[in-house]
């Protein structure tokens, strides 16, 4: 990999997405005005038990992203952020709510917890630990405000509704003009970092998580490109909705008409050495992918413990998906499914944030 290969992936993963909606006018607008004015709940892949060693915590926050709230929750209650889990990352620049994991010990100082944004609005045991994505999706109400064209905003959601959204990684997942991007390639590059500066694990996994992001939407980008989104490719790893179960399949004719009936979906993929990997045409692509930045497959190799490769949905649908315009404001609800990003479809919506987002995590693992 040089440096020419390297700059043209930090560039094009920090331009705007292509739309899946391009036929169709947008409607604009901007969120993130007011706090109140993004929301998210996560929706469950269970609800506790009412008996065990741990306790759930159903938690609102305010300005705070999901690790500060873990710190300050290890603070109050004295334990240690590795006894606190959840199941997804929530941005801080929203009204949240979420289930936390705690100790069944901290039962009795939950109704005395005073943190400043953070409520507490039930609690009960459970017999596990929250783990990361014991999660169905995420429950979104957004309001945009100055929308120049609401009257645009039925048929882009009636679109949407129709024919899904490209599952792309929304630009967040970057870093501020794609250093995070950046620091992946030289992690893969071998390049030496700063003598003042040494990611730790938790930063190099970011770090790399990016790179194979940035490879995954140069993937959807071709597909949507030529079309293939919901095209059933010779070769193609395809992934069962319900169960995210991978398979390959000779039979494209069958296998698109469970695409049709969103049985299944095309995936696509997220490079490491565990990856299933396609075969014929769809191998060719993703080989393609990987030519064009002047990496391998075995570039993954020495990261396996970090990354091991998995396959992602290309597309996405979004349920209970409505919009309510008053005016010049448009209120969109839906519940996306984990990992997705809300920011890729208000890009579809031509809708902006009402100032520079920060870098964060995803809104929506």
């Amino acid at each position: 990999m040089n440096d020419t290969t390297c700059t043209d992936l930090v560039a094009r993963a920090i331009l705007p997405l292509p739309r899946f909606c391009a036929e169709l006018p947008v409607c604009g607008g901007a969120y993130k005005t007011e706090p109140d004015d993004f929301q998210v709940e996560e929706v469950p892949a269970y609800l506790p038990a009412d008996e065990g060693e741990h306790l759930f915590l159903w938690v609102e926050k305010r300005g705070l992203a999901t690790p500060q709230l873990t710190r300050e929750l290890s603070h109050a209650l004295d334990v240690t952020t590795h006894e606190i889990g959840t199941a997804g990352l929530k941005d801080a620049d929203a009204v949240t709510r979420q289930f936390v994991s705690v100790p069944g010990r901290c039962r009795d100082k939950i109704a005395g917890l005073a943190i400043p944004n953070v409520k507490i609005l039930s609690s009960a045991l459970h017999r596990n630990k929250l783990r990361t994505g014991h999660l169905h999706g995420n429950r979104f109400r957004i309001r945009l405000r100055a929308v120049a064209n609401p009257s645009a905003a039925p048929a882009l959601i009636e679109k949407i509704q129709q024919q899904g959204l490209v599952n792309f990684y929304g630009p967040q997942r970057f870093g501020h003009g794609g250093q995070t991007v950046r620091m992946g390639l030289e992690l893969f590059a071998r390049s030496q970092a700063p003598a003042h500066h040494h990611p730790s694990r938790t930063m190099r996994r970011l770090a790399l998580s990016a790179v194979q992001s940035a490879l995954f939407n140069e993937y959807l980008k071709i597909r949507l490109a030529q079309g293939l989104l919901q095209t059933a490719l010779a070769g193609d790893v395809f992934l069962v909705r319900r169960s995210g179960g991978p398979f390959t399949s000779e039979d494209l004719p069958r296998e698109q008409a469970r695409i049709q009936a969103r049985e299944i979906v095309p995936s696509g993929p997220m490079f490491g050495p565990k990856m299933r990997q396609p075969l014929a045409d769809a191998a060719a692509l993703e080989a393609q992918i990987l030519k064009d930045v002047g990496m391998e497959p075995q570039d993954f190799a020495g990261f396996g413990q970090i990354m091991e490769g998995t396959r992602r949905p290309v597309l996405i649908y979004a349920e209970d998906l409505k919009a309510e315009v008053d005016g010049d404001t448009v209120t969109v609800e839906c519940v996306l499914p984990s990992g997705s990003y809300a920011t890729v479809l208000l890009h579809e919506l031509g809708a902006h944030p009402a100032t520079e987002q920060r870098e964060s995590v995803p809104e929506n693992d």
